[in-house]
Order: C-alpha cells, then sequence, then structure tokens
C-alpha cells in the first residue's frame, strides 16, 4: 500500500473514532440504553449493585405479568432485593437467589444454569439504564441458545445533571471496551 493510500485510511479511522466518540459522549443514554419493551417470558434475572431501583422495576414487571420467576443475581445484595421484592407484593416462592457473582459476567455465568433448571427459554434482564447494554450482550454471549430481552430501570434517566450523566459514562464506557477485549462480549 502506497504512503497517500495508508494516510488518508488512517485518518478516516482516526475521523470515525472521534466522530463515535462524540456521539458517545453527546448520546449516552441512547448508546447505553437498550429496552426491549413489553414482553412475556419464564423467568427474569435482576442484577446486582445495591441499586433499589432495580428489584423495584423487577417487581412492577412481575406485577404486570411479565415473568413468573425472578432470579436475583449478585453477592451481598441478593437478600436484602428479595426482602424488597417480598416488601412490593412478590410472593417469596418465585424468587431464587444467586449469591456468588460479582460482576456482570459472574451474574451471567452462575445464573445461566439456574435458567436452564427452570426450563426458561425468554428471559428478562433487569438493570439499570446505563448498564443494560453490556448485560444483555454479556447473557448472549454466554447462552445464545435463549431469548434475552432487557427491561432496564431509570433510575437518573431523566436528570438534566451532566455531571451525572458523565459519572455513568466514565464507567460503563471503558467497562464495554474491556469486556469486548477480555470476553469476547460484543455490545452493538
Amino acid at each position: 500500500m502506497n504512503r497517500r493510500l495508508w494516510f488518508i485510511t488512517a485518518a478516516s479511522l482516526a475521523g470515525l473514532f472521534v466522530l463515535l466518540a462524540l456521539l458517545a459522549f453527546l448520546f449516552p443514554k441512547q448508546v447505553l440504553t437498550v429496552d426491549s419493551g413489553p414482553v412475556k417470558a419464564e423467568a427474569m434475572v435482576v442484577l446486582g449493585g445495591f441499586a433499589v431501583e432495580r428489584p423495584q422495576r423487577a417487581a412492577e414487571l412481575f406485577q404486570a405479568g411479565e415473568a413468573p420467576k425472578i432470579i436475583l443475581s449478585g453477592s451481598g445484595d441478593g437478600l436484602i432485593n428479595q426482602q424488597l421484592l417480598k416488601k412490593s407484593g412478590v410472593p417469596e416462592n418465585v424468587i431464587l437467589v444467586e449469591d456468588r457473582s460479582t460482576s456482570t459476567y459472574e451474574n451471567a455465568q452462575f445464573s445461566i444454569p439456574m435458567l436452564r433448571q427452570l426450563g426458561a427459554k425468554r428471559v428478562i434482564i433487569v438493570t439499570t439504564w446505563f448498564h443494560s447494554r453490556r448485560a444483555l450482550a454479556t447473557f448472549h454471549h454466554l447462552a445464545p441458545d435463549l431469548q434475552f430481552y432487557s427491561r432496564p430501570a431509570y433510575f437518573g434517566y431523566d436528570t438534566k445533571d451532566r455531571r451525572a450523566i458523565r459519572e455513568y459514562m466514565r464507567f460503563e464506557y471503558p467497562k464495554l471496551l474491556g469486556y469486548w477485549l477480555c470476553h469476547g462480549v460484543w455490545p452493538i
């Protein structure tokens, strides 16, 4: 390849990268959020992270009849989330707790065998809006034979506080890249 063609290719790729980075910075809600809309499934998985909006969202979805079983996934907050679900009217006998996982990857890794044991083929993932793309991609990556849907909680979504939105971006974009490089989880 001659130098001129190499330079044009490199400049084009750099320009594309800058454009994508600018779009990701200007539109984080649209880039990070995946919401499948109302759907019926055999189970839902609520990801941990000490975020009360996640079990609250799961309770709403359960009351709407979207899934009859709930797996709470995450080390340390499963029992807290179980209490929140029960306070919201979710019967204890529909709640299962996976309490070993410490990351999104492990949430999927440890919840998928439980889903298979339940016979679930269609599964709703409940997490926070800015985490929904990576969570959904991780579950798809580890169990391509199952159908996963995202129904995120929208706490802080409509905030006009750009600093709060930047905080979400500061952590989530590097994690998207890290999951792609370390685990092969393509987030698109």
